[in-house]
């Protein structure tokens, strides 16, 4: 951990911040025990103990890895356990305790951390968020302030500390420190922090200039717009409030909490105080960091910053969220359930919260139970973007493509349909026209999304391929997915489209070459497998089609393209069962 928390050079830092300016544990690990509390205190281990201590080391770091947190925080506290005084196994359980969300138990494990290391910045870290969640700022701010700034822990640090010294009335401490902080080319990502902490210091005036800078910057990150609307409105201010939404808006963007504070400007109602409390402030802060922490890809080290996050404000349901989809992306969808279960009735977050319990539904194989409770809710709220959308993927997904289309077109009811952010609804709409066999409507939503976004690569390739599968308009479908192709590269079902045209343009032997890189990126696919058999064949390569197609058939998981093959293999490439 020691060796992640300080790779990243100062630049990174400022990228990966500027980025992301945007569970019960099923066996709960036993408390470590004190030196003083430990009855094997005091007694080596025997050597027939060290095997499990090593296994019980490795699971925890296996199951760490695929962050399924309670697990780890068990395995590693049966190792630290063992060797309390093994300063490797005490930081991984007090890792693991952190990520599983037991901050208590992991600030416990910290404060011995440092008595065997006690140059460890994040067990001081945890530590110091206990004081701050205690109020006990000036011990909190004494910690902190001696923690370098040269890594995110050191950056959370510095920001916590000047949000302890606000808890602390000291204000004029915090922007102090800020502003030093900010010299080394963060001032963009602490620019919203600053209005936070004057929010939290009772100056709305500078709250609110700090916040016009934050939304300068970054016009589109909901949090931000959310931030700004409610210190306007608070102000009086609501027709200035609306402006910032409507701007938000405007490019097609929804989100719960913006929306209800849409509600409340509308009907001249002042929403309230974002930071009513330094807690909430530095929650906040938490929660910007762990964000961009998952989109560096540090997805353990993320997962203890959203979790100390939510330790400082439990009704922050976007951290929460923010949580779920974390262990969504490692594939932990019950545990990623269980926190958008846990979410309130009440909260603006709720519906994203059903639909995303729907979507991973979906994934663990229960698709009926999914498209139930998106139906569900598409109807109690059928002005909810994000369940409108996702009902129409699903659908899609299960080839149910009428009700698939009427689902997008009252996603573009919902938006207008002529934000460049709405290509989406158009694109996937024509996808189900197409899959449908209305070609004519598809064709006009794809040309529709090339409108909105004209060099998107994913629609630029769909219209071109079916253009090329049809044999019409041959050259401009070259175009497109040259240009689809020299976006993304590294895209197998791009190139494949590529090597398709080559081919239906009787350009042999450059579909051959480009076919055969396709495979080579996507090696198991059976249709671009198909692909290059008949290129080989048309080149006179037909040992090496026979072999393609015989690839083709075992890789089929459908058995559409084994069934088409299947001629092929026995008398080869006819004008009768050439592919379509």
């Amino acid at each position: 951990m020691t060796s992640l928390l300080n790779r990243f050079a100062r630049p990174a830092l400022v990228a990966t911040l500027m980025a992301g300016v945007a569970v019960p544990a099923a066996q709960s690990a036993q408390p470590l025990q004190t030196a003083q509390t430990d009855p094997m205190a005091g007694f080596d281990l025997m050597p027939m103990f060290q095997p499990s201590v090593t296994g019980a080391y490795m699971a925890g770091q296996q199951a760490l890895h695929d962050l399924r947190t309670d697990e780890a925080a068990r395995y590693f506290a049966q190792a630290a356990q063992a060797d309390w005084d093994n300063a490797i196994l005490v930081e991984r359980a007090f890792i693991a305790y952190a990520a599983d969300g037991q901050i208590g138990q992991a600030a416990s494990t910290a404060k011995h951390l440092l008595e065997l290391d006690p140059t460890n910045e994040l067990a001081e870290l945890v530590v110091a968020t206990e004081a701050l969640k205690e109020r006990r700022y000036d011990a909190a701010e004494s910690m902190l302030g001696a923690i370098g700034q040269d890594s995110f822990t050191g950056i959370t640090a510095t920001i916590l500390r000047a949000w302890s010294l606000v808890g602390d009335n000291r204000k004029p401490e915090a922007d102090a420190i800020l502003d030093t902080l900010g010299q080394s080319g963060l001032e963009d990502f602490l620019v919203f922090h600053r209005a936070l902490m004057a929010e939290a210091s009772g100056d709305t005036d500078q709250a609110i200039e700090f916040a016009a800078k934050a939304f300068e910057t970054e016009p589109y990150v909901a949090r931000i717009v959310e931030v700004y609307a409610r210190l306007l409105a608070n102000a009086g201010r609501f027709d200035e409030a609306k402006d910032v939404i409507g701007e938000f808006e405007k490019q097609g963007l929804t989100h719960p909490v913006v929306s209800l504070v849409k509600e409340q400007v509308d009907a001249g109602q002042r929403p309230g105080i974002f930071a009513s409390n330094v807690q909430i402030g530095a929650a906040e802060m938490f929660h910007g960091i762990g964000v961009a922490l998952s989109r560096d890809g540090s997805l353990d080290l993320s997962l203890v910053f959203l979790r100390m996050g939510l330790y400082l404000d439990p009704s922050a349901d976007v951290i929460s969220l923010a949580l779920g989809e974390l262990l969504d992306s490692a594939s932990q969808h019950d545990a990623a359930n269980r926190i958008y279960d846990a979410v309130p009735a009440t909260s603006a977050m709720k519906p994203t919260a059903v639909v995303r319990i729907a979507q991973n539904l979906d994934a663990l194989g229960d698709r009926d139970e999914a498209l139930r409770r998106l139906n569900n809710i598409a109807v109690a709220q059928p002005n909810d973007l994000d369940a409108v959308s996702v009902l129409g993927d699903m659908l899609r997904y299960d080839e149910q493509y009428l009700p698939a289309i009427d689902a997008y077109s009252k996603a573009l009811a919902l938006t207008g349909g002529d934000s460049p952010s709405d290509w989406r609804f158009y694109y996937v709409r024509g996808i189900a026209y197409e899959r449908a066999k209305e070609w004519p409507k598809a064709e006009a939503d794809f040309l529709k999304a090339l409108e909105l976004n004209p060099d998107q690569p994913a629609v630029l390739n769909y219209l071109g391929y079916s253009w090329i599968d049809q044999d019409m308009n041959l050259e401009p479908a070259l175009e497109m997915i040259e240009k689809a192709v020299a976006a993304q590269p590294q895209d197998g079902y791009i190139v494949d489209s590529l090597g398709w045209a080559f081919y239906k343009l009787g350009r042999i032997e450059e579909a051959v070459i480009t076919l055969e890189q396709a495979v080579l990126l996507r090696p198991n696919d059976a249709e671009i497998n198909d692909h290059l058999g008949d290129a080989y064949w048309k080149a006179g390569r037909k040992l090496e089609a026979r072999f393609q197609w015989n690839v083709a058939s075992s890789v089929d998981q459908v058995g559409n393209v084994k069934e088409r093959v299947a001629p092929k293999l026995a008398d080869g490439l006819t004008d009768a069962n050439a592919t379509e």
